[in-house]
């Protein structure tokens, strides 16, 4: 997997409203109605996760996870990771 040029990764995030590269990273942070919610997210979200063998960076307080996507076998954000954030985005979108 190599690390993703400024132009694929600008033509990815086009299509991932709320995600923006922070220190290097695909970063998200999600709000949810509870905790039960974002844990619920979490939960859900992890068995595709292992699927994919590409784990994210994450963390929940409360009723927010913030989510940081990188690759460090290439160095940086690949396609690995802009994969993972589009199957975050459709598991929040079922429970935001």
């Amino acid at each position: 997997m190599k690390k993703l040029t400024a132009e694929e990764l600008e033509a990815g995030l086009a299509t991932l409203p709320g995600w923006a590269v922070v220190a290097e990273k695909l970063h998200r942070s999600y709000k949810f109605p509870d905790f039960t919610h974002a844990f619920g997210f979490m939960a859900t979200a992890s068995t595709a996760i292992e699927k994919m063998n590409h784990h994210p960076e994450w963390s929940n307080v409360y009723n927010q996870v913030v989510v940081d996507l990188t690759t460090h076998d290439a160095g940086g954000i690949t396609k690995k990771d802009l994969e993972l954030a589009v199957l975050l985005e459709s598991f929040a979108k079922k429970l935001q």
